[in-house]
């Protein structure tokens, strides 16, 4: 079984275990390597991504727990960048600022059109989050954003995730199909050709720009998605046009960090892949089924 993951989140961001803990549960499962990403920072409140004014104390204390660890495991230090547009950071200055050591780049916050340029309340009650544990909260953000019309909602995300891959710098796509996840088969299909364009078109620009995917179980292990991000389809698609896969599991606590990965494994394997990637001394490096 795969025995690392790169796609981690503390306190610093919306986890509940500390740095040090995750740690110690990573080194006593046997994990050759582990990368933390909280959720970048954001110009607004919330209560999900790290704060600006903690980024140098998370940075520092990776670092102290890297050399601390050094003979036991590799740590590597990044984020989940969260694009918004016209909104969040150009990705490659937060890497540079902070001398991270990779990108997980994703879309959990959908904006229907470019922002004024406005900040705080003004800005985060014209956002679409389509994630989190309540479904009532994509239901909501659907009706008010796009008057209950899916199928522009669900372009929007993918015109956005291509906006992302086109325009910034990131080393990993997070759970690129996630729209899906509180749709739960009652606004669409995924085998409806409109939704199946769209998530093609976002897939072939992945394999464009050289980036890796990652197959993300917790939905699953959440209860809150019956499959993987992406589906078995996706997958099968994406080992035909050679993009490179990881296993990831989005852990929020210590004893997530490898939970369905024997799961997911086994459904690579079903859609045609015979190795996936870890990182290490800043590249990917290829791993056997």
């Amino acid at each position: 079984m795969q025995n690392y993951n790169l796609h981690t989140h503390s306190i610093y961001s919306d986890g509940k275990s500390q740095p040090r803990e995750i740690v110690e549960e990573a080194v006593r499962q046997g994990l050759t390597t582990l990368g933390f990403s909280e959720h970048s920072p954001l110009p607004f409140d919330n209560n999900f991504s790290v704060k600006q004014a903690d980024m140098p104390r998370y940075v520092a204390e990776i670092a102290q727990l890297k050399a601390e660890f050094k003979d036991k495991i590799d740590l590597y230090c990044g984020l989940e960048a969260d694009y918004l547009t016209g909104v969040s950071e150009p990705f490659a200055v937060t890497k540079e600022r902070y001398h991270l050591d990779y990108l997980i780049g994703g879309v959990h916050l959908v904006v229907d059109k470019v922002p004024e340029p406005v900040e705080g309340p003004a800005l985060s009650e014209n956002i679409w989050f389509i994630d989190g544990p309540k479904w009532e909260v994509y239901d909501e953000g659907l009706q008010k954003f796009f008057n209950g019309d899916i199928r522009r909602a669900v372009r929007r995300f993918f015109e956005q995730s291509n906006e992302m891959i086109e325009n910034e710098q990131f080393d990993i796509i997070a759970h690129f199909d996630k729209i899906k996840m509180h749709n739960r088969d009652r606004y669409f299909h995924e085998d409806e050709p409109w939704y199946r364009k769209l998530a093609l078109e976002t897939l072939d620009l992945i394999r464009e720009k050289g980036l890796v995917m990652e197959i993300n179980t917790r939905g699953i292990y959440k209860k809150r998605y019956n499959g993987f991000y992406p589906s078995p389809w996706l997958m099968e698609e994406a080992c035909k046009m050679g993009v490179p896969a990881i296993i990831s599991a989005d852990a929020h606590h210590f004893s997530e960090i490898t939970l369905e990965f024997s799961a997911a494994e086994e459904a690579l394997k079903q859609a045609g892949y015979r190795s996936v990637v870890n990182f290490k001394n800043g590249r990917f490096i290829e791993i056997g089924l």
